[in-house]
């Protein structure tokens, strides 16, 4: 008969804690996001920071994969980890733009943007992005939800916090920005829309309007730049991109329709790895006329060659003349991949108050 012996294994109290870390892991909370049809990101929930509902939608600050993120109605707004990605992109190349065309057009006279309109942001990142520009004296944010306001001073105030709110350049309006943009009386420099995606019954579907693009041409100053966040935008557009009618992202119709009002449109993308994708914007201005002879539309196609292509050395002089400890990726967003340019070629719809396009 043969006997046999067990000797037990002694582990060290690190050892233990990193097997109670690793058993955890196999039961841990979740985050999911539905990004599109078929396509669900999945993530550990590490905490739950804040989760409310406001008057207008389901607001929560959660901490996950990508740091702190505030989500609204189940959809992330902005993270942690790539939060500068998005506000930086969507704020100075429109300050930029206005800027480098201005200077331009006023033969070497610099004339940088003094005013910039937001619409939305609640977060107070974008609002923190245009006030390193010194040379902006009046900033004007109108968001419609207190809520998302309160939440990300209190759980986000990295994004720019009590900082933003106190800044002497600043003016926080809450209310619908829709409705402050008809009953506006005064221009700016430049019209900034970081507003929630175009999605059925969401709290910001008539900003995405050719009605409302016709509005705020008349509230620019000459030159004057719009811009707006436009959805997913990603480089090789995936299947669901491209389902006709039932196409479920909104990059091209929001180029096509600020086209049928501004003669210069610029679609541009940056990665933001927590959106799940590359994310699209859209740049729209009125360039001055090349010469008094020159048709608008060549004008137009000058100014959107010269912009896409400006000088490296160029754009750090603008840089470092406007923006306080800037930086900037600037060629590689305007430069659309051929994938991606031959789907917006493709889309040819235009979105208005009474047939509006919606984001999934």
């Amino acid at each position: 008969m043969t006997s046999t012996t067990t000797t037990a294994t002694t582990t060290t109290p690190d050892q233990d804690e990193s097997i109670l870390a690793a058993q955890r892991a196999k039961s841990a909370f979740l985050f999911r996001e539905d990004i599109a049809p078929g396509l669900t990101l999945e993530m550990n929930l590490n905490r739950i920071m804040h989760s409310g509902q406001s008057e207008f939608q389901q607001i929560q600050v959660v901490d996950t994969y990508f740091g702190k993120t505030l989500v609204t109605d189940g959809k992330t707004q902005s993270a942690q980890f790539d939060e500068f990605s998005y506000h930086e992109s969507l704020v100075h190349p429109a300050l930029l733009n206005f800027a480098y065309f201005n200077t331009t057009a006023t033969k070497n006279e610099q004339r940088s943007a003094k005013s910039v309109f937001i619409g939305g942001g609640g977060e107070l990142a974008t609002a923190r992005e245009v006030l390193r520009h010194p040379n902006v004296e009046r900033v004007v944010m109108v968001d419609l939800d207190k809520g998302v306001i309160d939440a990300c001073v209190e759980h986000l105030p990295e994004w720019g916090g009590e900082t933003v709110k106190s800044n002497p350049r600043f003016e926080l309006v809450v209310g619908d920005a829709y409705q402050y943009l008809l009953d506006c009386q005064e221009t700016f420099d430049v019209i900034i829309m970081d507003i929630s995606d175009p999605i059925e019954a969401g709290p910001g579907i008539m900003l995405y309007t050719k009605e409302l693009y016709q509005h705020a041409l008349g509230l620019l100053s000459p030159q004057g730049v719009f811009v707006t966040q436009a959805g997913t935008g990603d480089a090789i557009p995936p299947r669901h991109a491209s389902h006709g009618v039932q196409d479920s992202t909104c990059f091209g119709p929001i180029a096509n329709t600020l086209a049928q009002v501004f003669p210069c449109v610029l679609p541009y993308t940056q990665a933001i790895p927590s959106f799940g994708s590359d994310w699209g914007f859209v740049m729209a201005f009125t360039p001055a006329s090349s010469s008094s002879s020159g048709s608008s539309d060549d004008a137009a196609v000058v100014a959107a060659k010269e912009w896409k292509s400006i000088d490296p050395d160029a754009l750090d002089a603008l840089i470092g003349t406007y923006i306080e400890g800037g930086d900037a990726t600037h060629h590689r967003m305007f430069y659309l991949t051929k994938p991606l340019r031959k789907h917006l070629a493709n889309d040819e719809r235009i979105m208005t108050k009474d047939n509006p396009v919606f984001m999934y």
